[in-house]
Order: C-alpha cells, then structure tokens, then sequence
C-alpha cells in the first residue's frame, strides 16, 4: 500500500522525532538509522507530468561489537518484489579484525562500486547520475559472499567473492546460488595527496547458464574527488559495463559541491551515458541543480532540479522535494 504524505506532513515527522540519536544501548549494542520520504514530479516533453510523495526509504540497524568481532544486521523499507512493498533484510554480516590493517568479512553488504552512495542519507542529491535500471547501474547494490579488506593512512584495497554481483531489480541481495556463476568484486583507493583521493575497481560475473545474465559481465568503475578548500569539491568517475550479448555501455559524471554556510550546500552534476549495441534505451545527458539545507544535525531538506536531454530525441525533466532524518 502506498503510504502518500505531503511535504508538510514530513516536515512535522522530522520535528517529532528530531530529539532522537544514536542510541548506545550499551558497549556492545547500538542502533541507527534513517527515515527518508519525498514529493517527485516528473515531466516528459510532449507527455503530461506526473507526481508521487513517498517514502523513499527507511533503514534500522543493529551493531554488535565483541573485539574483534563486529556484526551488522539491518532492516530496509520500501522494497518491491513485484507484489508489494516490503520490510527486507538489508546488512547482514560479521567482520572480524584480523591485525595489521586487515579485516574478513562474511555474509550479506554492500558493494565496493559507485561514486554516489547507495543510503539516500549519504547522497548529495535525489537521484543518481547514472541509470538505475538496464545495463548500466549505479552501484550493483547488496550481494553475499565474503570479502577481504585493507586499511592504512593512505591505501586501503579489498576483494570480494560473491555469489553475484548483479541480480536484476533485486537490490538487496545477491541471486543466492554459486553452482551457475559467481561474482568478484575488487577496489583499491590512495589518499597519499593531501585532499585528494583516487578509486579504482572492478566487478565481474562469471558466466551462468541460470543466472539473470548469461553472459559473462565486466565493470570496471574510476573516480576521483578533490576538495578544493572547507567549502569546495569537485569530482569526476567513469564506469565502463560490458555485459556481452546483455548490452555494453559507459556513464561518466562530474561533480561540485559548494557550502555556502554550515548549514546550507548545493551540488551541481552533469551527468550521462553513452550506451552500446544490445543495449536498450538511450544515450542522454543529464543536468542537475540540488540545495540542502540542515536544520539540524539529525535533520535536513533537500530540493533536486534535473533535466534530461535524450539523444533518440526529447527531453524531460524532474523536480522534487526530499526530508531526510537521521539517528
């Protein structure tokens, strides 16, 4: 059932529950989370605009930290598995600190890939600068496996090995089987210049005869953020996808990020993808203007501008309006 409020009704949400924060239930314990809803407007040239308010997302999770053994387990809302929206687990997994910088990690997280992240709460702006369906995603979302991680002051690398990278529509775990293929995944990122830092990684699914890609699927994903002074970033990444009979195709974005105040922000991207033979849909370009405002440390309200310039032709544009609470 679709849960509509009005903008609002978010904001008087936020003022309710904006004396939470991080609950520490003790040493070992803690919780946190995010509550995130938004009004979206969508405009296509020569077609009438449509809206939608929404709950974009709502996250709850559970830390368990017994040296040197962390556990992570969350719960994720809305999400949609064709017949209805759901309460799904998300984080699902043990880390066990192993000295020297180093980490393993089993069980159900998040990917290595992608400049913009995959929480909304961590997000710069509403929507993501690269498709988020077809070929070319985002970031390839949650999967299960296990994953080896490093850490210094200026490197840190990690490789993990997957029963998928990909699953479809299906962002919150992998497809839950390795006898037909299996996933890698792989990144290293130096921040040995001041201000500076450089991420470079790869994913790969071997070819399955079951899997929702038969083919064999390579993406290789770069990026690189500079922050210029306390009130200035910029960033660039480019992500290659090829995905054999699946469809090929390259996005790329560019980013600045301005503080006017502590408090006030606005990030500025231009975006687009270039899509290959096999592919469906359309190269584009996308342009997009997104202030936030943070009223307080826990709450915040975004506004998101985006127009769309399609290379098949037409154009369309989106607007909306996003309360983003987090404890």
């Amino acid at each position: 059932m679709n849960m509509r409020i009005t903008t609002a009704a978010l904001a008087l949400l936020a003022a309710s529950v904006s004396a939470l924060a991080e609950v520490k239930l003790n040493d070992n314990f803690s919780v946190s989370g995010y509550v995130v809803g938004s009004y979206k407007n969508w405009k296509p040239s020569g077609s009438p605009s449509s809206d939608e308010y929404s709950w974009d997302a709502m996250k709850t999770a559970f830390t368990a930290t017994f040296k040197p053994v962390t556990g992570v387990v969350s719960l994720y809302y809305p999400y949609n598995d064709g017949t209805g929206k759901k309460v799904k687990l998300l984080d699902a997994y043990a880390t066990v600190d192993v000295g020297q910088g180093f980490s393993v990690t089993a069980g159900n997280f998040l990917s290595y890939l992608g400049y913009e992240a995959f929480d909304p709460i961590n997000m710069t702006q509403m929507t993501y600068g690269a498709p988020t369906s077809g070929p070319l995603f985002a970031i390839p979302a949650y999967h299960t496996g296990a994953k080896l991680d490093f850490g210094s002051a200026t490197n840190s690398f990690g490789i993990a090995a997957l029963d998928s990278v990909y699953n479809g529509p299906n962002i919150v775990r992998g497809d839950g089987e390795i006898k037909h293929n299996a996933g890698f995944e792989g990144y290293y990122k130096n921040t040995a210049t001041k201000n500076l830092t450089l991420w470079a990684g790869f994913a790969y699914d071997t070819k399955g005869q079951k899997s929702i890609h038969p083919d064999k699927v390579l993406t290789l994903d770069f990026w690189a953020e500079y922050k210029v002074d306390d009130k200035s970033t910029v960033a660039a990444e480019l992500a290659n996808y090829d995905g054999g009979t699946m469809g090929k195709g390259t996005m790329w974005l560019a980013y600045y990020g301005y503080a006017f105040t502590e408090n006030t922000s606005c990030a500025f991207r231009v975006s687009g993808t270039s899509l290959g033979s096999g592919t469906a849909g359309s190269d584009y370009l996308q342009y997009t203007v997104c202030p936030t405002y943070k009223i307080s440390k826990n709450f915040s309200m975004r506004a998101e501008y985006s127009y769309y310039d399609y290379k098949t032709g037409g154009t369309s544009s989106f607007f909306g309006v996003q309360a983003l609470f987090q404890f």
